[in-house]
């Protein structure tokens, strides 16, 4: 029998609204876990988060790891 090599993880927006609170948008992705043993932090698009130079919503933001509940 196999071992569960991969370990599914969800992506949590780091983005801001335009008042300040968080957007919690997250995505949902697995990762192998013997490959990448540490958290994985990347750079994804958040339709909630506020971008200021532009004044409307919509911005690459980094996205955090954390485990899925």
């Amino acid at each position: 029998m196999a071992s569960k090599i991969r370990e599914k993880i969800k992506l949590v927006s780091t983005g801001k609204t335009e008042s300040g609170q968080p957007t919690k948008t997250f995505y949902t992705t697995t990762k192998n876990k013997r490959q990448h043993t540490e958290k994985l932090n990347t750079k994804k698009f958040d339709p909630k988060a506020f971008n200021p130079a532009t004044g409307k919503n919509g911005i690459h933001v980094v996205f955090k790891e954390d485990k899925i509940k």
